[in-house]
């Protein structure tokens, strides 16, 4: 399977959503459909209730947060039970 060209799916315009990552065409952010997964929803659930988000879009939002955190600087943080 080729990688998905996130330049095609995501987009950003500061007058949606105030500049945050969406998929184009929608007002869904890449910051909600993370979070919609890290809460246990499945690729699936995504696409039943979001019927203007596609299969291509969604690998779009992990290759986009992928690239995303490859380009930061990320700090050590203190386990949680700290």
């Amino acid at each position: 399977m080729a990688a998905v060209n996130w330049h095609v799916y995501i987009h950003a315009d500061r007058d949606i959503l105030r500049g945050k990552p969406v998929v184009r065409g929608t007002r869904l952010s890449v910051e909600f459909l993370l979070g919609l997964l890290s809460a246990g929803w499945s690729e699936q659930q995504l696409l039943d209730n979001y019927p203007t988000l596609s299969s291509e879009a969604l690998q779009a939002v992990f290759a986009f947060a992928a690239e995303t955190l490859r380009e930061e600087s990320l700090y050590a943080f203190p386990d949680a039970a700290d």
